[in-house]
Parts: C-alpha cells; structure tokens; sequence
C-alpha cells in the first residue's frame, strides 16, 4: 500500500511540477510565473483608453494566466466577461502574427479595433500595422489557427 501511495504521490507532483512550469499554455503569451500582459490590466485599454499597470493585489486567473487590475471593478469586469478584454493572439504582437510569428506584444503599444485589443512589439512594428489593419488582422486569424500551440522558438526554426 505503501508503494502505491508513493507511487500517485511522486506522479501528482510530477503532474503539479509540469503544470507550474509551463503556467500558462503557449498560445498566451505570459511570463514563466504566469503573468500575463506585463501586469498591465486588460481592462483599462477600455474604459481609461490608456495602459494602465495592474496591481499585484488585484489579479483573477483565467486560462492558467494570472492577469492583475487597476480596480476590484475592473477585475469584476473581466471575471464577467474576460473574452471581451483579452488581447487578440493570446497577447502576442499583432502583426508578428499576421507574419507567422509570435514576437512578445507590448502592452504600450496597443490599439482597439472593432472591440478587439491589438498589441504590437514595438512603434516602429505598430505604425507597418496601422497601415493595413484590415489586411493584417485577416492574416493574422488565419495564421492563428496554424500557430496557436506552437512556442515562439518553433516558428522561428522554420
């Protein structure tokens, strides 16, 4: 009996260690902890219009990413509805994505579009965005669908 214990103990932590590892899956693009948007709140691109750093009293996790808020309403409204203020490509640069790649979204570098949060790596990287929104963001959810669970580094080895 002993040995089976043993033996569910040493796999359930296994299992706990693997989970904690990866934190979040790669299709959201998170920090080794979890953290998702550099700790900026989702939120605040909404209804301040502007980046807004989150407070690491305030977070909810949702889809094994840990995101932080400005306020209790704001983490309230995210809770109610969270697909409403996720970043489009799991928080990965827009236009990276529209090339087939997943390059880390700048949280200072943002724009809504339909509803929908867009960040981008760099100003530089926003302003080539900003030329075609339309034509990148119709890439973008095409390549999504081929890119989605694959690491950064495996699309750039191919």
């Amino acid at each position: 009996m002993n040995k089976v214990k043993a033996l569910i103990s040493g796999v359930a932590l296994s299992v706990a260690m693997a989970t904690s590892a990866l934190a979040a899956g790669v299709e959201i693009n998170a920090s080794s902890t979890g953290l998702a948007m550099q700790g900026y709140d989702p939120v605040a691109y909404f209804t301040d219009g502007a980046p807004t750093k989150g407070s690491y009293k305030i977070t909810t996790v949702f889809n094994d990413a840990t995101y932080r808020f400005a306020s209790e309403e704001h983490k309230a409204a995210f809770e109610k509805n969270p697909e409403a203020y996720l970043p489009a490509y799991g928080g990965y640069c827009a236009f990276g994505t529209a090339m087939g790649f997943k390059f880390d979204g700048d949280p200072n570098h943002w724009k809504i579009v339909d509803n929908t949060l867009y960040l981008n790596l760099s100003a530089d990287i926003q302003e080539r965005w900003e030329g075609d929104i339309p034509g990148f963001v119709q890439n973008a959810n095409v390549n999504w669908e081929d890119i989605a669970d694959k690491t950064p580094a495996e699309l750039q080895a191919q």
